[in-house]
């Protein structure tokens, strides 16, 4: 396939992953010192479970960027990763950046750009109150997709961050245990702090399952109007997003493939099924590539 066939099917591919809201990094090579069989703007996407289609080098690069992706994608920042040969150019670790030393490369150096690509953040907001219509207001101008319904009775969309409950004592333990089923991080109860806990206390929660509801919701801003109110709601949901660990792309840290060293030379390799392994006392050991595993084993 030439040049021209490959960039425009790894275009295609990118289009059809953010139309289908599928969270994956796009890793590009900026830089590709000799000898190396990468060129800079050869790319790759690494979904979520670790899958890599396109090209950034050989099977070493490759699972340098594997690895590094799968970090990429947890932490929602783009990276700028370097992955040089033993003995070969040093360069400064500095924020933003990652250097690896790989010594399965041919002798050339690679500076590949990894970028999360992510879907919109979605909040889902139950009840048909002022105050819901002001935070589905907020959402949008702060960038999230949104759902708005009267009462949730079933699994909110896949990717929800939040289910914010204004419904004004509708339905309110319905809709927190079908949030909290689901998977929810945050699940706000737009309440008074006496009735919120009180809605909480009949629904018999566990500590974990509390500890992920919030109510009465919202920083304490002082806020009285329902914009207000919305203000502060949005506010603990970007400070949870930001600060707090409250993901929803993937689902979280627990969901990552496994990620192995490789005894020989000393590479992360992730762990799939088509990983090369060998069974040594009972426990796998898994290595970057059937050379590796042929040492090991001689």
């Amino acid at each position: 396939m030439s040049p021209f066939g490959v960039a425009h099917r790894m275009t295609s591919r990118v289009s059809e992953l953010l139309d289908d809201q599928v969270p994956f990094v796009h890793a590009t090579v900026v830089r590709a010192q000799p000898p190396t069989s990468a060129r800079p703007g050869d790319d790759v996407v690494v979904l979520a479970n670790g899958s890599i289609e396109g090209f950034v080098g050989g099977h070493c690069a490759e699972e340098s960027v594997r690895s590094a992706a799968l970090d990429v994608l947890e932490a929602g920042e783009p990276l700028l990763l370097r992955i040089l040969p033993p003995g070969g150019e040093e360069f400064p670790d500095v924020p933003g950046s990652r250097n690896v030393v790989n010594p399965c490369l041919s002798g050339g150096a690679l500076e590949i750009f990894l970028e999360p690509r992510l879907p919109p953040p979605r909040v889902t907001v139950v009840g048909d109150s002022p105050i819901a219509d002001a935070v589905v207001a907020m959402a949008a101008s702060l960038g999230f997709e949104f759902d708005s319904v009267s009462s949730l009775v079933g699994p909110p969309s896949d990717g929800t961050l939040a289910v914010i409950v204004a419904s004004h004592g509708r339905d309110e333990p319905e809709s927190i245990r079908a949030a909290l089923d689901a998977g929810v991080g945050f699940v706000g109860l737009v309440a008074s702090r006496r009735r919120g806990e009180s809605v909480l206390e009949v629904m018999d929660l566990g500590t974990a399952e509390r500890a992920r509801v919030r109510t009465p919701v919202g920083l304490d801003i002082g806020a009285r109007t329902a914009e207000e109110i919305a203000l502060s709601i949005m506010a603990e949901v970007v400070r949870a997003m930001r600060s707090g660990g409250l993901h929803a792309w993937p689902a979280g840290p627990e969901d990552r493939p496994s990620q192995s060293v490789d005894p020989v030379c000393g590479m992360t390799v992730v762990v799939g099924p088509d990983t090369p392994h060998r069974t040594v006392r009972g426990e796998q050991v898994w290595f970057c590539s059937p050379a590796c595993r042929d040492r090991y084993a001689a």
